[in-house]
C-alpha cells in the first residue's frame, strides 16, 4: 500500500501540533513516516510540547527524535 505525502503530514500535524490524533488511532503503516515526518519539519520545542502536553509518549519522542540523529 501506498504512503501519501499528504495524509503523512495531516497525521504528524494533528499529533504533534494539534493533540487530535494518537499514534495508536492512525494506520499502523503511517507510525513511521509520521515519526519521520515530525522529525523533519517540526523544532524539538514543538516535539517536546507534545510529550509535554501528553499528546504523545516518552517512547514515542525517543522516536521521533531518533529520526534527527
Amino acid at each position: 500500500m501506498p504512503i501519501y505525502a499528504s495524509l503523512t503530514s495531516a497525521y504528524a500535524k494533528a499529533i504533534y501540533l494539534d493533540g487530535t490524533r494518537r499514534f495508536s488511532s492512525i494506520r499502523p503503516e503511517y507510525v513511521e513516516p509520521t515519526k519521520q515526518y515530525g522529525a523533519d519539519n517540526y523544532t524539538i520545542e514543538q516535539i517536546d510540547n507534545a510529550l509535554a502536553q501528553g499528546w504523545i509518549t516518552t517512547e514515542e519522542h525517543q522516536q521521533t527524535l531518533a529520526y534527527r540523529a
